[in-house]
C-alpha cells in the first residue's frame, strides 16, 4: 500500500520527477501487486497526455517518460511569433532561440514545459487517470494469474458464514469466492475452515474479481479423483458418468483403456487409501464406484449394485440418453435395489440415461 502512495503522490503532484522514485514505485507496484511496470508506465503518460489536452487546451502534447533514467518530459507543439496572444501554442521569438538558435519566425517548434506549472487541476486530473490504471492492471493481473484455476479445484478458506441465508464468502488469497444457491454439500461449516472448491467461473465487476465456486457439481467428485487417482489423471482410467444426490450419495461408471489396470481397483486404491481421502473431503457422502460397460445391460446391472440381479430384459433403446429397460432381481433384494426413498435406483438410472422397471423375480414369472 505504501507503494501506491508514493506513486500517487510524486505523479499526482508532478513536480520536478527523480527518476529512482518514480521507476522504483512502478517497480513496487510490480512486485506486490502484480502490476507490470510497462503497464503503469502506459498509463502515466496517458494521465499526463489528458491532463495536458484537457487542462491546458493543448491538441497533441508530446509526453515521454524515459524507461532508462526515468526522465519526464512533456513538450507542447508551439509557433514562433512576435508577439506572444496564447502561451499554449505560441512561442516568441526571444524564447525560440533559446531552444534552437536556427529559429524563424512561423517555425513549429517543440518546447519542454516546466512540471512545476503543473497545478492542482492538472494534479487531481493526473491521479485520477492513474488510479484507474492501477485498479484496471490489477484486475488484469488477477485474471491472468485466476485463468489457470478455472475448472479446477482450489483451496479456499472460509470467512464468512450467514446462518439465516446459508450464504458462504469464502477467500482464496486475496480474492473472494462465493456458494451459488445450492452449490454447497450439507454439511456443518465453521469460519476458519479450509475447503477444496471447483470453481464454476470467474466473474469481474468494474473494479475487482472474484470466483463463484462450488462443491455439489458432477465436476468437483471427478476432479477429487483425479487428484488422488493417478491412472484417472494419465487418462489410462476414465470416468464415463456420474450420478450424485450432494451430501448422499455418488455413483460413478469407471472404465480402463489399459487391460492390465483394473478401474474399480485403481479408484479404490490398496486398502480403500485413495477412495478414503475422497470421502473425508465429502463430509460422509457415500459413494459406488461402478465399471462401465458399453452393453446396456450389463452397465445397468453394475449400477443397481449392491443388489444382485437376475436378469435386465425388455431394452428399448430411442437414443443415447433415451433408454429403458427392466431389472429382475430376486424378492429379498428389491428393497436394496430400489434403496433409501428410491435412491439406488434413481442414481442407477441417472448414471446409465435409462429408465429402470425394477421386477421381482416372483412376479416376472406369475408366481
Amino acid at each position: 500500500m505504501a507503494s501506491y502512495f508514493r506513486l500517487w503522490s510524486l505523479l499526482c503532484i508532478l513536480w520536478v520527477i527523480m527518476s529512482s522514485d518514480v521507476l522504483g514505485a512502478l517497480t513496487d507496484i510490480n512486485l506486490e501487486k502484480g502490476v507490470s511496470a510497462d503497464y503503469m508506465k502506459e498509463k502515466i503518460l496517458k494521465a499526463i497526455y489528458a491532463m495536458c489536452r484537457n487542462v491546458y487546451g493543448v491538441d497533441d502534447p508530446i509526453v515521454n517518460l524515459d524507461s532508462n533514467s526515468g526522465n519526464l518530459t512533456v513538450k507542447f507543439r508551439k509557433k514562433v511569433v512576435e508577439k506572444v496572444d496564447d502561451e499554449q501554442v505560441q512561442v516568441s521569438m526571444k524564447d525560440a532561440l533559446t531552444i534552437d538558435p536556427s529559429a524563424k519566425l512561423g517555425d513549429i517548434l517543440d518546447v519542454e514545459l516546466d512540471t512545476k506549472q503543473f497545478g492542482r487541476i492538472a494534479a487531481q486530473t493526473a491521479r485520477s487517470v492513474i488510479k484507474q490504471g492501477i485498479r484496471e492492471g490489477e484486475k488484469e493481473a488477477t485474471l491472468k494469474k485466476l485463468s489457470s484455476y478455472e475448472n479446477e479445484i482450489i483451496t479456499a478458506q472460509v470467512v464468512k458464514i450467514n446462518w439465516k441465508t446459508g450464504f458462504v464468502i469464502l477467500v482464496f488469497g486475496k480474492i473472494e469466492a462465493f456458494f451459488p444457491r445450492n452449490e454447497k454439500i450439507p454439511a456443518d461449516l465453521r469460519e476458519g475452515q479450509f475447503l477444496k472448491v471447483y470453481i464454476l467461473k470467474i466473474e469481474t465487476t468494474s473494479s475487482s474479481v472474484y470466483l463463484l465456486v462450488s462443491r455439489s457439481c458432477p465436476e468437483f467428485i471427478k476432479k477429487l479423483f483425479e487428484s488422488e487417482v493417478p491412472e484417472i489423471a494419465d487418462g489410462t482410467v476414465v470416468i464415463k458418468a456420474i450420478a450424485r444426490e450432494v451430501g448422499f450419495r455418488t455413483k460413478i461408471a469407471v472404465f480402463s483403456n489399459d487391460p492390465n489396470v483394473e478401474a474399480v481397483g485403481a479408484c479404490i486404491g490398496n486398502r480403500g487409501s485413495r477412495i478414503e481421502l475422497i470421502l473425508e473431503e465429502l463430509a460422509g457422502e457415500k459413494i459406488d464406484i461402478i465399471k462401465y460397460h458399453e452393453d446396456l445391460s450389463k452397465f445397468v446391472e453394475a449400477a443397481v449394485a449392491p443388489a444382485s440381479v437376475v436378469s435386465v430384459e425388455d431394452i428399448k433403446i430411442e437414443g443415447e440418453r433415451k433408454r429403458e429397460c427392466s431389472v429382475v432381481v430376486n424378492k429379498d433384494q428389491l428393497s436394496l435395489a430400489i434403496g433409501a426413498k428410491g435412491q439406488n435406483v434413481r442414481l442407477a438410472s441417472k448414471l446409465t440415461f435409462c429408465k429402470i422397471n425394477l421386477i421381482p423375480e416372483n412376479v416376472h414369472y406369475g408366481e
